[in-house]
């Protein structure tokens, strides 16, 4: 059976041992997910058929899944970060900006939804570019996606990592009623000590790490509903009034030098950043339970969620605020949000706030640490990265990848440096993660669409042939209308203190990536490879010939 499989597939010689024929299913045989869901009743057997063992514990519930995009995402700690960004066209461009940016990032979610569903495993992005790219070129194109797919949830964890630390500065900032200088090397030990502490915990076993998304996603929602409570009343007591609907849904201001139309793009930023590292549920693929269809859900369930939830925590803020904008973005805090709260309910109450969010921040680090090592040991297993053999291995004890831990946790730190090279670089920490996270996130959609449309096969969560392209084209335009825009500067006269570095580091990334590997790398990754065993084997071919019992079924 296997023989007359591999001849029908891509050109490929017939086969001539298990292993070579396992390599070949999983990694470039075209009909690799054409299974025959009375056969592949089970996650293991579904990520055999893919090419790959079963190594880390499949502890995370459908619920977890999403707990843990939902928890990296932290919608209230996040739009908090980002609050002047929204702010910056005014109280309508925020809130109307966040609404626009929801609906299209929601379309690539939904794309790489189908995605999952078909082949869920946790190098997703760079194994599905492989998969649905030209031979000629889906190797080094695999390399470069798993490279920046990497740099960018390891960005993401420090600009996360980072905005933590500016909430525990405000708050103590607070404390001290303003007799606290804040400094870049304050910001990077404390930004250090939330890394280091969130490496441990996610050193954990995966039982613990799965408990701790729920328990994220516990914290972030009832933080939430604290604010949705607290701040109405304060402000009804303390200023006696709200500002007017005109105010919140109809006043666009400008407080850039960019022409108001651009910058009420720019705002999208608010959005675009805290609805991102979705594809974390991706990366845990293979600790999740029914992951063809847990993924998808966590997927699109966390982006609706906060999609609403942030529309609804602008209305609120914009609301509440000092209908002085100016004055909130110039706030000695450094952060506009402690301002708000310190607005409308008072020092204590705005000290508590910036707490309890920095403690949930923390636990959105953590969050994303998890989903960064995941991502790593999966392209290292792959031999796509320096010291792959090192990296790789797993603690047969607690079945966590700690090497790909403690590596996520040191590049992390390196990227981190950046705040300590002044206000431009550390801003740069915010759009780092986005440009690498977007080529990773469009590429294999754009590549299933064009070159590889033959080769999918839906899994258990698929638009159709009608809307599923229209879907897969919007969100590829998206995509491209945010990797330039988040390569612009915050004002248009552009000097080495406010030039945007994202497109300098994250440019300089991609290149090197490309040298490294037609100068050295192109010896030893080729693509997703398999690494089953002898009795792995036996499973999946056992599986095969029940599956296709005619020629006819491939």
């Amino acid at each position: 059976m296997a023989e007359k499989l591999a001849a029908k597939t891509s050109g490929f010689s017939p086969i001539t041992s298990a292993q070579s024929r396992i390599h070949d299913i999983a990694a470039t045989a075209s009909h690799l997910r054409a299974i025959d869901a009375k056969v592949v009743d089970n996650d293991d057997d579904l990520l055999a058929e893919i090419g790959y063992k079963q190594e880390l514990k499949r502890r995370f519930s459908t619920f977890q899944i999403f707990g843990i995009a939902y928890s990296i995402m932290g919608i209230l700690p996040s739009v908090s970060s980002l609050l002047g960004t929204a702010l910056s066209a005014g109280p309508a461009g925020a809130v109307w900006s966040w609404a626009v940016a929801s609906i299209f990032i929601l379309t690539i979610g939904v794309s790489m939804s189908e995605l999952a569903s078909s082949i869920p495993t946790s190098g997703g992005l760079y194994y599905w570019t492989f998969y649905y790219a030209p031979e000629a070129w889906r190797v080094p194109l695999s390399f470069v996606i798993g490279l920046s797919n990497t740099m960018a949830l390891c960005s993401g964890s420090v600009s996360v990592f980072y905005g933590n630390a500016e909430e525990i500065l405000a708050a103590v900032y607070l404390t001290k009623d303003g007799n606290f200088d804040i400094t870049t090397g304050k910001t990077y030990g404390v930004f250090a000590g939330c890394v280091i502490t969130g490496a441990v915990v996610t050193c954990l076993s995966s039982k613990n790490v799965a408990m701790l998304q729920s328990i994220s996603s516990i914290c972030h929602t009832g933080l939430l509903v604290l604010f949705f409570i607290a701040l109405p009343i304060g402000t009804r007591v303390n200023r006696h009034e709200f500002n007017s609907r005109g105010f919140i849904f109809g006043e666009v201001q400008n407080y850039s030098d960019w022409p108001i139309g651009w910058q009420f793009c720019l705002s999208f930023m608010t959005a675009v950043w805290t609805i991102g590292a979705f594809d974390s549920c991706v990366h845990m693929s293979e600790e999740a339970k029914n992951a063809s269809y847990g993924v998808p859900i966590g997927i699109c369930g966390s982006i609706t969620a906060c999609g609403f939830l942030g529309f609804f925590i602008l209305i609120c803020t914009t609301a509440c605020m000092n209908p002085d904008i100016g004055t909130v973005l110039a706030t000695d805090t450094g952060f506009p949000m402690a301002q708000v709260i310190y607005d409308s309910l008072g020092r204590r109450w705005a000290i508590a706030f910036m707490s309890l969010m920095a403690g949930c921040q923390w636990l959105m680090g953590s969050s994303l640490l998890t989903a960064a090592s995941r991502q790593i040991w999966a392209f290292a297993r792959d031999d796509g990265l320096p010291f792959c053999s090192i990296v790789k291995v797993v603690n047969k004890k607690l079945r966590v990848p700690i090497r790909a831990v403690i590596l996520a946790c040191l590049i992390s730190l390196a990227i981190g440096c950046l705040c300590l090279a002044g206000t431009a670089a550390a801003n740069a920490l915010f759009s780092l993660g986005v440009l690498g996270n977007y080529l990773a996130w469009c590429t294999p959609v754009f590549l299933k669409l064009t070159f590889g449309k033959h080769k999918f096969n839906p899994g258990s969560f698929y638009l159709g042939p009608v809307f599923s392209p229209i879907v897969g084209w919007i969100a590829c335009a998206w995509g491209a209308f945010i990797t330039v825009l988040v390569c612009f500067p915050a004002t248009k006269v552009v000097t080495k203190e406010n030039m945007n570095y994202c497109i300098v580091i994250t440019g300089g990334v991609w290149i090197l990536s490309i040298v490294f590997f037609f100068t050295y790398k192109y010896k030893y990754y080729h693509g997703p490879k398999s690494n089953l065993d002898d009795d792995n084997i036996e499973v999946v071919s056992s599986a095969e010939d029940v599956s296709y019992p005619q020629d006819e079924k491939v």
